[in-house]
């Protein structure tokens, strides 16, 4: 009997017998993520208006969403080098979720300011511990699909995920009257789901770097570049600064929607809409700046500073066609964000040090994520042209390391 344990640590004898092609796993694992996402980002496009209505400024709004983001990408700078060491990639994943699943029904029914903050971090804390170990399951099975467009077609099925749930809440809120706990309580259910299919997925692909094995023998696809001592490429800081640096500009959606409801352009009921409609738009441009990738490389990354400039110039006016307009290029840019930034990881990572890389890089973006938060909700209650000016100054920063990390890269 062969006992030989393959590099994902399960039993070559327990791999299915007909493995499930590289982009059926793509779609799966995508499915898995729409039903996430139909849990948290229904719960997340109430955040700002929830923690007002428990008495929160639009500094502590600020603050916490974006200690939120710093704990979904700070630790996991623990949990990154955690799965390279003990190669238990499914099981952090299916840990993560379930942290995050559990934690977003109890935010609807604690009641109390303290309480809701916890809840917001500890479900973000759930995306810190299964992250890295999913986004390397899914990197080796764009080695076969293409980095891009894999990790674009699983944002975009997020996104659907992510367009429905904050629908359902927000129906939820119109028919109790803005009622938050029915709002979030239903959201239990797609949650179960999202265990279910985890562990029958698993079951099915236990070993996904079978996926990048495998093209790389087929197509003679070159590695990333390797790095004596096991030190990961220049070129990834380069990159992890530029990323940095634009997310440092980029206002929290709960920042955003405090704006809204604060200044009367929408009521609390609306605000869910308007993040599902900006989902929408996050799907699409993670669609077409994953084909770009693949096509004309990380030069399409220019466009993320652009859009995180226009955000803070357009969603912080006192006119409702504005800034929803900017509300929409919120969600391009987390469109770009949250897939080819990724893809681009990948690239410049071999495959060993992946997960490693991916919690050093999202630690780097947690810090920028608190700092953006916390600089966005301070500047907004001090001065809105201030803020813009900033933003934008940030921006033009990023822009010069982007360049950096291409000059690197050679």
């Amino acid at each position: 009997m062969d006992v030989n344990r393959s590099v994902s640590g399960e039993r070559e004898a327990d791999r299915p017998s007909a493995p499930m092609g590289p982009w059926r796993f793509v779609v799966w694992f995508g499915t898995v993520s729409l039903l996430a996402d139909f849990v948290y980002e229904g719960a997340r496009s109430i955040t700002g208006p929830l923690l007002a209505s428990l008495g929160a400024s639009a500094l502590v709004v600020g603050v916490v969403t974006g200690a939120g983001e710093a704990a979904a990408l700070g630790l996991r700078l623990v949990s990154g080098p955690l799965a390279d060491r003990t190669r238990r990639f499914w099981g952090l994943a299916i840990a993560g979720y379930a942290l995050t699943v559990v934690s977003v029904p109890l935010l609807g029914v604690v009641g109390v300011l303290w309480a809701a903050c916890a809840l917001v971090v500890a479900e973000r804390v759930g995306k810190a511990v299964r992250s890295p170990a999913k986004d390397t399951m899914l990197s080796h099975a764009t080695a076969a699909t293409g980095r891009g467009r894999g990790f674009a077609v699983h944002e975009a099925m997020d996104q659907i995920g992510a367009l429905v749930g904050p629908l359902l809440v927000a129906g939820v809120l119109a028919l109790t009257g803005d009622d938050y706990g029915p709002a979030l309580g239903v959201l239990a259910a797609p949650g179960i789901a999202v265990l279910m299919l985890l562990f029958w997925l698993r079951g099915r692909v236990p070993d996904p770097e079978a996926y990048e094995r495998e093209a790389e023998a087929a197509v003679s696809t070159p590695a990333a570049p390797q790095v004596p001592d096991g030190r990961l490429p220049r070129a990834f800081w380069a990159y992890a600064g530029f990323t940095a640096a634009t997310t440092t500009g980029f206002a929290t959606f709960g920042v955003l929607s405090y704006h809204l409801v604060e200044r009367h352009l929408l009521t609390a009921a609306w605000v869910p809409v308007l993040y599902a409609a900006a989902m929408a738009v996050d799907a699409v441009a993670a669609l077409a700046t994953g084909w770009l990738y693949d096509r004309v490389g990380p030069r399409v990354l220019v466009a993320l500073p652009v859009l995180t400039a226009a955000v803070a110039a357009l969603a912080f006016t006192n006119t409702v066609v504005i800034a929803v307009g900017g509300s929409l290029v919120w969600g391009a840019a987390m469109g770009i964000q949250e897939s080819t930034l990724r893809a681009t990881v990948a690239d410049l990572v071999p495959s060993g040090r992946r997960a490693t890389a991916y919690g050093l890089f999202a630690g780097v973006v947690g810090a920028a994520s608190l700092a953006g938060g916390a600089l966005t909700g301070g500047l907004y209650g001090y001065s809105i042209p201030v803020l813009i000016t900033v933003v934008v100054a940030i921006q033009v920063l990023a822009v010069v390391l982007l360049t950096v990390t291409r000059v690197a890269r050679r």
